[in-house]
């Protein structure tokens, strides 16, 4: 490691890894003063060894900005087993502490700030600080339960479960880090992974194109209250909305995963509800005149719609609301 150079780190350098220490637990002054007085920052350029195999790692580090991988080699192939980002701590597993022999290498993805300390001041802190060992336990538990579940996904998912997995648990780097390197990382073939994130790209077009669909759908089934339309048709509401009859049909499956009955329904049935709640209403018409209005066309489609989209009956409906009110 001697092409790393270090300096001491400045106040902000200390201050910002005391307050992610804090986020775990309380930090006294003893340790704060021990942090000002032995920690390091150094910069390493992307593609940069910070240490090697079969050699032992001296410091335990911090990532301020940048992103490091771990790797190991098998029958002369590259085996990518971690890759951090800012904010998480680096150190070999294998030597952790300065222990042992380092049986991986670390080397930088992009141009890197550290900030670091040396394992033998560490090692001292440990001893007389309870904090600080309660702080590293979090950190590799939470390191620990990350690999678990990796190691788990990697052995037992598909592709495709693999890519969701990195994707939900590593937000924003599908789009940051190398492709080839997410591959090695999950154990799947560059080209591969390349498709499935195409295929999602897709989905996630499609999903958008849904959506403002089904935005423009209820804004004009809202203003102009098409549900009480007693002839409403599909194709009707499509040219209406200006979209094809096969789209509308899609936007209606896909998006709110309804029928268009049941979608039309849900609108009708909902005003009636609206409509029973006020005093002055009911006073003047009954279930039957108010499903006429919301736009059914018989008292049976009503009873059927009703019982089908709330679980109950109308009249059912009315008598819990009677009883709310005593």
């Amino acid at each position: 490691m001697s092409d790393l150079h270090y300096n001491r780190a400045n106040s902000e350098d200390v201050g910002l890894i005391l307050d992610v220490m804090r986020t775990v637990h309380p930090v006294d002054v003893k340790l704060t003063e021990a942090f000002d007085k032995h920690l390091l920052r150094l910069k390493i350029k992307k593609g940069q060894i910070l240490f090697r195999e079969d050699e032992v790692c001296e410091y335990m580090y911090f990532i301020v900005k940048g992103a490091l991988m771990g790797c190991t080699t098998h029958n002369k192939q590259k085996i990518t087993t971690y890759i951090s980002v800012e904010f998480d701590f680096v150190s070999s597993i294998s030597g952790l502490h300065g222990s042992d022999y380092s049986k991986e290498y670390v080397v930088a993805v992009e141009d890197t700030e550290l900030l670091a300390m040396h394992n033998n001041e560490l090692n001292q802190l440990f001893e007389y600080h309870f904090e600080l060992n309660y702080i590293f336990r979090v950190v590799l538990e939470k390191y620990y339960k990350d690999a678990q579940q990796r190691a788990h996904i990697i052995r037992v998912g598909n592709a495709k479960e693999r890519y969701l997995y990195f994707a939900k648990t590593n937000p924003g780097y599908l789009d940051r880090l190398p492709l080839e390197l997410i591959a090695s990382l999950l154990n799947v073939k560059t080209s591969t992974l390349l498709s499935i994130r195409k295929s999602f790209s897709l989905s996630k077009d499609h999903a958008e194109e849904l959506q403002e669909w089904g935005q423009k759908l209820e804004l004009y089934v809202n203003k102009h209250q098409s549900f009480r339309n007693k002839n409403i048709r599909l194709q009707s509401l499509a040219l209406d909305i200006g979209i094809s009859s096969h789209r509308l049909s899609v936007v209606l499956n896909n998006y709110f995963n309804k029928s268009f009955i049941d979608y039309i329904n849900q609108y009708r049935i909902n005003w009636i509800k609206d409509s029973i709640r006020n005093p002055q209403i009911m006073q003047n018409f009954t279930l039957e005149a108010l499903a006429y209005s919301a736009g059914f066309s018989s008292r049976s489609a009503f009873y059927s719609a009703f019982k089908k989209l709330v679980g109950m009956s109308p009249v059912a409906y009315l008598k819990n609301l009677s009883d709310e009110k005593r």
